[in-house]
């Protein structure tokens, strides 16, 4: 999260003019919007272009007479300090931010970025190493089975990450280890103990 303090913020009072003025000095693609230090709600240029050509205005009394309340998006999903990071997904499908409120007053924002950049660390990106992508019969005691391979051959584990949740019949894991000699004997172990390896890169 992005505390309220660094965040760029918009007054629910504040004219159509200066949501165009700090979108485009501060290079952001959304404000969050607030009455005193409540948060009401988001504002993009998407909501400005929409509501000029509703509006059928001209521009510049468009800009000047009309406020953020008149083009707000009204607050649907906000996230809470204590909400699980996915949660932030389906928050951000359909804005580039989403609030963190209490109650409601204004905490922060969560970006996309963050949200990229948390998934970057889960597949282990920007660390060097070797990554295993390999598929797995669902059932009971794979990833014990998986990890007891990893404790044998002493395998330093950057990320792991599994697939298909959904699928009865086989999920897909992406392992990304340290880069050891020992490589080819682990590779093998995993096909003998029936883990299907699909595809190895070295990153």
């Amino acid at each position: 999260m992005i505390p309220k303090e660094k965040c760029f913020t918009i007054q629910i009072g504040d004219s159509v003019q200066k949501v165009l003025e700090i979108l485009e000095m501060k290079q952001v693609d959304a404000l969050p919007v607030l009455d005193g230090q409540n948060y009401v709600g988001i504002v993009t240029r998407f909501h400005v272009y929409r509501a000029f050509y509703d509006l059928d205005m001209n521009k510049e009394s468009f800009l000047e007479e009309r406020i953020v309340s008149d083009i707000i998006k009204k607050r649907e999903t906000v996230l809470q300090l204590e909400d699980v990071f996915e949660k932030a997904l389906i928050a951000l499908n359909d804005f580039p931010i989403a609030a963190v409120t209490e109650g409601d007053k204004f905490l922060g924002i969560v970006t996309r970025y963050d949200v990229l950049h948390q998934f970057k660390s889960a597949f282990g990106m920007d660390r060097a190493g070797v990554r295993i992508t390999f598929s797995s019969v669902e059932s009971d005691g794979r990833i014990a089975k998986l990890s007891d391979i990893i404790q044998k051959y002493h395998e330093s584990v950057i990320s792991l990450v599994t697939f298909d949740e959904t699928d009865k019949l086989i999920r897909r894991i992406v392992l990304k280890i340290e880069k050891r000699d020992n490589l080819q004997k682990f590779l093998n172990e995993l096909d003998d103990s029936g883990f299907r390896v699909l595809h190895i890169a070295e990153d």
